[in-house]
């Protein structure tokens, strides 16, 4: 049984392809998806498409709806959701693709780790499972084919 995986998360380090390749070490059949992970390119789409703004929040505004029409794609694919929040960064994104993924009835998984255990108390109690690691993550996918 094939799953697709929506990999919701900071896209500073390199945790998916860390996760992606130990799947792949395990042979779980399992394909991913992200969100748009070039920086850059998630903030200029929107006048890649149509075109310069005549502002900054003109080309938020663009580039938002294109993204969030992205998000919404994938997120409906996709058979699990993995929403990693780490120390470093704060991960708006990460929040909403969570809580869309749990309104759309999205199996979820949510990696934290412990000083995160407060300010995603809500977020950790409408989720599936919570962990708080990367490789904790992945066994329970692994889990799903015992």
């Amino acid at each position: 049984m094939q799953l697709t995986v929506y990999l919701a998360g900071e896209i500073h380090s390199d945790w998916r392809e860390e996760l992606k390749q130990m799947a792949k070490d395990k042979s779980l059949p399992l394909s991913f998806v992200a969100p748009q992970t070039n920086h850059d390119r998630s903030d200029d789409i929107g006048e890649a498409i149509l075109g310069e703004q005549p502002g900054n929040l003109y080309k938020d505004h663009a580039a938002s709806n294109i993204n969030n029409f992205r998000t919404e794609v994938m997120l409906q694919k996709a058979d699990i959701v993995i929403a990693l929040f780490g120390e470093q960064y704060r991960q708006w994104n990460t929040a909403m693709d969570a809580s869309a993924a749990i309104s759309l009835n999205k199996p979820t998984i949510i990696i934290r780790p412990e000083s995160l255990i407060h300010p995603l108390k809500e977020l950790s109690n409408k989720a599936n499972v919570t962990v708080e690691t990367v490789d904790q993550a992945l066994q329970v996918l692994e889990y799903i084919y015992e």
